[in-house]
């Protein structure tokens, strides 16, 4: 398909630049079918049934972004993917003044050498010293904030909690799986009270998914490999959760295309541990979830065209109309949506 197709004019005000407060107090576009309701995060109880589960990642954003020098020249760096403990593939900032072999001094007694360009014009950064890459960053780096924030305001203290899931527990993404922001202990207590379960997998959420889709063709574009995890033993209460009638709904699309990447044909759920560089667009056959929580997404995005792929292009270009229209906040600070499409109407 063709990528302008996913594009759509977003007022630059809509644009969340700090998250609700207290995190559920955010509002929630509820699409079911091609039906839209306004609604609230702390209604989310009553918009599933007794049965079904809600699937978190639990990854936790390491404070991945750096400023350095080499010699005069001012370099930046977002960490991407670990290759192994003391080297990463990052995305550089005035790569031009980086070439292979060169040290960069980022501060704190950290440096790393440029050890390779990529094809993507991306290099793998070597670390220096025996300390573990996740205790020079906490020195030296600062959270990775998506560049529609980082663009208007800086980097703060508030940022190390509030670009933080309350579900982060396995160090590893450079961005958050921000659907995951909105959940407080209340209302999970809300949820469980309603007999939904909830369970975690691990996706380390990479800083692809921020750079914009520069091919005119979907069929051109090649996504950016991520790490993930789902245990056996998860994956057995998910398979569980369905053959009983429950619905799978994924809290944000990294769960959502770790799930998809561990399907079977036949939906079932099998254990996964390694990349998936899965893309998801209009035309893909859904197995393993039955909806999706998750934020409001870029136009002419993967992730925008991941949600039209779930409830058809039509749909999700009216929905995003209402949301801007009724003055949503867009992005990972945002407001959230659920997004139920009609064929998850299972039987419970």
């Amino acid at each position: 398909m063709r990528v302008d197709a996913f594009d759509f004019e977003l007022p630059n005000e809509r644009i969340a630049l700090r998250p609700a407060r207290p995190r559920d107090a955010a509002r929630m576009l509820v699409v079911e079918g091609d039906k839209i309701v306004d609604a609230g995060v702390r209604d989310l109880p009553s918009w599933l049934r007794p049965g079904d589960c809600l699937v978190f990642n639990d990854t936790r954003v390491i404070p991945a972004q750096l400023e350095g020098r080499r010699g005069d020249a001012k370099i930046g760096a977002t960490l991407h993917k670990r290759i192994d403990l003391r080297r990463w593939q990052a995305f550089v900032r005035n790569a031009k003044r980086l070439r292979v072999g060169e040290t960069v001094d980022f501060g704190a007694g950290v440096s790393a050498q440029a050890e390779e360009r990529l094809s993507d014009g991306s290099f793998i950064l070597a670390f220096a010293g025996d300390e573990p890459v996740e205790v020079l960053l906490e020195r030296a780096g600062t959270m990775p904030l998506p560049p529609y924030i980082a663009g208007k305001r800086a980097t703060d203290d508030d940022d190390r909690s509030d670009y933080q899931t309350m579900f982060a527990a396995k160090d590893g993404a450079v961005a958050a799986p921000t659907a995951a922001l909105h959940f407080t202990p209340g209302l999970l207590a809300g949820l469980a009270a309603a007999g939904i379960a909830t369970e975690t997998l691990t996706l380390h959420v990479g800083a692809g998914t921020f750079l914009p889709v520069k091919a005119d063709d979907t069929d051109d574009h090649v996504m950016h490999a991520e790490w993930g995890r789902i245990e056996p033993d998860t994956a057995a209460r998910l398979n569980a959760v369905r053959a009983a009638g429950g619905r799978l709904i994924a809290v944000g699309t990294t769960s959502l295309r770790l799930l998809e990447s561990a399907a079977q044909d036949d939906g079932t759920i099998a254990a996964f541990a390694g990349d998936t560089a899965i893309f998801i667009t209009p035309g893909y056959r859904f197995k393993a979830i039955d909806g999706l929580m998750t934020n409001f997404h870029l136009p002419r995005s993967t992730l925008f065209m991941l949600v039209s792929a779930l409830m058809g292009l039509e749909t999700m270009q009216a929905a995003y109309a209402h949301a801007i229209g009724a003055e949503y906040r867009f992005y990972s600070y945002g407001d959230a949506s659920l997004l139920l499409p009609r064929q998850s109407d299972r039987s419970a």
